[in-house]
C-alpha cells in the first residue's frame, strides 16, 4: 500500500517514506501480527519503548534516520547546552527538536487560522457520520473523540482537521489562536498505530487511543477541542505550554517518539478549512502542512 500525499508547498503529489512500513503491514495485515498487535497496544509497552529512545546509545541511530528520510537539519536547533558537532544526547531529543528562528511563522491575519502541527492534514467542514475518509465519520464526531458529555453537543457538526505527525516531522504542537484553557482532561484507551494502513483495519483508532483533551475558548475562532492522540511507540504526551492562557503561536506541547496525531475540532458555522485541503480529503489524500502557514478561515 503506497501512501500518497499532497505537498502544499511544492504543489505535487508524494510519495511518503513510510518508518516502520515493513512491521506495520505484518503487524496488521497478517494473522500472527495481530496477535502480537494485542500486546504492543497496551501502554506499558509504549513508555518502555519510549524510555529506551532517551538513553544515551540511542543517539546512534539519528545520522542513519537523518539520510533516511532527508530531513533539512539547517533548520533546528541542536539539544540546548550542546555542540553542532554532537548536537543530541539521545534519540528522542532528536525526536522533538525545535525549529530554529525565523524557519516558521506564524499567519498573523486575524481571521486566517494557522497550521497548528507540522503534518499531513485531513480537513472537513462538517463532521458526520455520512464520512468515510479516513474512517467512518461516527469515530471522528465530537461524542467518540472527546469522550465528554458537557462538551460534545458543543462540537457536533462542527468543523475538523486532522493532523498526522510521521516520525519524521517536528514533534511539537502549537496553538491556532491566542486565548484561555477553559477545560483539560485525559482519556484512558489503547495505543493503535495511526498509520493509514492500520486505520484501514481498525476504523476506531482515533476514538480508542489514549487521547488528551483541552478545550480553548479562543480569539478569532470561538471555542475549539484541541485532542492530542497517543499511538503506538510514543513514549509519552508532554503539556509543556501554558493551560491558562496563551498567545497564537505559543508551544502546547509535543509527542516523544512515535508517530501521533493531532485533532481539533470547532463549532458549527464559525470557521472553515481551507477548500483544497477539503477537495483533497475528498479524495482521500492529505496535504502536508507546514506550521504556521494558513490551513482555515473564520466565517
Amino acid at each position: 500500500m503506497k501512501i500518497q500525499y499532497y505537498n502544499r508547498e511544492l504543489g505535487k503529489l508524494e510519495e511518503e517514506k513510510v518508518y516502520g512500513d515493513g512491521a506495520v503491514k505484518w503487524m496488521y495485515q497478517t494473522t500472527s501480527g495481530r496477535i502480537l498487535t494485542r500486546l504492543l497496544i497496551r501502554p506499558l509497552v509504549s513508555v518502555f519503548y519510549g524510555y529506551l529512545q532517551s538513553l544515551g546509545f540511542s543517539k546512534f541511530k539519528i545520522p542513519g534516520f537523518i539520510e533516511q528520510f532527508e530531513i533539512k537539519m539547517d533548520e533546528y536547533l541542536p539539544e540546548e547546552g550542546r555542540p553542532e558537532s554532537d548536537p543530541y544526547s539521545s534519540f528522542n531529543k532528536f525526536f522533538i527538536r525545535r525549529f530554529k528562528d525565523g524557519k516558521r511563522n506564524f499567519e498573523k491575519k486575524p481571521e486566517c487560522m494557522p497550521a497548528f502541527s507540522e503534518a499531513r492534514y485531513f480537513a472537513y467542514e462538517s463532521m458526520n457520520d455520512s464520512e468515510t475518509i479516513p474512517v467512518k465519520g461516527k469515530y471522528l464526531g465530537a461524542k467518540a473523540l472527546l469522550n465528554s458529555s458537557k462538551w460534545e453537543s458543543t462540537f457536533e457538526g462542527g468543523p475538523l482537521l486532522l493532523a498526522r505527525l510521521c516520525p519524521v516531522d517536528y514533534h511539537r504542537f502549537h496553538y491556532p489562536d491566542s486565548g484561555k484553557v477553559l477545560d483539560y482532561y485525559k482519556v484512558a484507551g489503547k495505543l493503535h498505530s495511526v498509520n493509514p494502513i492500520a486505520l484501514k483495519e481498525f476504523a476506531d483508532v482515533f476514538s480508542d487511543n489514549v487521547r488528551e483533551v483541552t478545550i480553548l475558548e479562543t480569539e478569532n475562532f470561538g471555542k475549539l477541542a484541541y485532542v492530542e492522540v497517543g499511538a503506538m511507540m510514543v513514549g509519552k504526551i508532554v503539556q509543556s505550554g501554558d493551560l491558562k492562557d496563551f498567545k497564537r503561536g505559543d508551544e502546547k506541547g509535543y509527542f516523544l517518539f512515535g508517530g501521533s496525531t493531532v485533532i481539533v475540532l470547532g463549532e458549527k458555522g464559525k470557521w472553515i478549512p481551507d477548500n483544497d485541503l477539503l477537495e483533497y480529503t475528498k479524495k482521500g489524500i492529505e496535504t502536508y502542512q507546514k506550521i504556521g502557514s494558513k490551513i482555515a478561515t473564520k466565517c
